[in-house]
């Protein structure tokens, strides 16, 4: 199967999903400095989600751009995966309106891994459907900023159980900062 359709669909739901988290995100009570401030955390989450939004959007974008053929593995795989993405929305509300509790961090940072753990296995699925794809190979050829992002989400949840919740949605937007920064310093080295 060709892939133009499947990025369109995956564009689309990005799309929604953007703009159910800027829908969900409250007015100001009134046109003061003092009433934004006060809906400071909803903005912060929001530009998390955003951020978080867009990475999984340039990844996509940038892996399937070299992508000849897909199966229905990759289908549905991706499927459960934008399903999974878009409680976003959803915890991202709940970030914002309880933002020093552990468990709507931890979901936001469930959400987050579950996502990355799917995107590994789109990845294999890929490889499976395409195995004469070099550049295909080559691009899911290093694993460990993924496996980076797993990891440093998951010690944001240790840390945000013992000590600060907010510490797990941090978590998250620096995985994403080291996932695009570690391969380019390794590409450096070499």
């Amino acid at each position: 199967m060709e892939t133009g359709r499947f990025e369109a669909l995956i564009d689309a739901i990005l799309a929604i999903i953007i703009t159910i988290i800027v829908l969900e995100i409250p007015l100001a009570s009134n046109g003061t400095w003092l009433s934004l401030y006060e809906i400071r955390y909803e903005f912060i989450i929001y530009a998390v989600s955003f951020i978080v939004c867009f990475n999984f959007w340039n990844y996509n974008n940038n892996l399937f751009s070299i992508v000849n053929k897909i199966d229905s593995k990759v289908i549905w795989t991706m499927g459960v995966t934008l399903f999974v993405f878009s409680l976003l929305p959803y915890f991202t509300t709940f970030v914002g309106e309880n933002f020093y509790a552990f468990f709507p961090q931890f979901m936001y940072g469930l959400c987050f891994i579950v996502t990355a753990v799917l995107s590994l296995l789109i990845g294999r699925f890929l490889e499976r459907a395409d195995p004469a794809n070099i550049a295909l190979h080559l691009a899911l050829s290093n694993h460990y900023p993924m496996y980076g992002t797993i990891i440093l989400v998951l010690i944001g949840m240790v840390i945000g159980y013992f000590i600060y919740p907010p510490t797990i949605m941090f978590c998250c937007l620096f995985s994403i900062l080291g996932m695009w920064i570690i391969p380019k310093i390794q590409s450096s080295l070499k």
